[in-house]
């Protein structure tokens, strides 16, 4: 008579549903704790696996929390984007937002990070801990000058209002703009607010 193998003991190895089962507990840790508050060997007991698989499939807690939000950015590329002439990077920047906002998959997950925020001040809290020092500082210290951090927000705000007045509001004619017109607008208004 063949009697199963004994259950090692201690945490669940990786498998197809420890990456879901990962990211379900990192929710709900950000969600409780906020992002400066959670770490991953939290979310890896949550999760009842080793920090080390959180690792393997997220890297970092950036990482982790970008995935948990489903979040198609990563602030460092935008941050990357404004390096190189200032003169162009306005242009720089909306072309990267208008092609990540004109793909349909980006658009929908962008959109859920926006009413989210917009209806939750916990996530809300919680994305501006995480990008206070990941965008906007970094972003403030490439451009330079007077209220740099503010000048940031601004420009964050003209994007976000954009996103909401183009795909959510569906205003006229900003809806129906094509791509390069809409990147002229918006690149003309992010170099007055960022450019030299």
């Amino acid at each position: 008579m063949m009697t199963a193998p004994a259950k090692r003991p201690g945490r669940r190895p990786g498998s197809a549903d420890t990456r879901g089962a990962i990211l379900n507990a990192a929710r709900a840790e950000f969600a409780s704790r906020g992002y400066e508050k959670t770490t991953v060997r939290a979310v890896a007991r949550a999760a009842d696996v080793d920090a080390a698989l959180v690792h393997h499939y997220f890297g970092a807690k950036e990482k982790l929390f970008l995935a948990a939000l489903d979040f198609p950015v990563d602030p460092a590329t935008v941050v990357e984007l404004a390096a190189g002439d200032p003169a162009g990077v306005g242009e720089r920047l909306a072309r990267y937002v208008v092609a990540l906002w004109d793909l349909p998959e980006a658009r929908e997950r962008l959109l859920a990070v926006v009413r989210t925020v917009s209806s939750n001040e916990d996530m809300a809290a919680m994305v501006r801990g995480f990008a206070k020092p990941r965008l906007v500082a970094p972003l403030a210290a490439r451009i330079g000058g007077a209220n740099a951090e503010a000048r940031v927000e601004m420009a964050l705000a003209q994007i976000i209002g954009l996103a909401v007045a183009r795909y959510v509001i569906r205003v006229e004619p900003i809806a129906s703009l094509g791509t390069e017109e809409l990147v002229g607008l918006l690149g003309g208004a992010l170099q007055r607010l960022l450019g030299s």
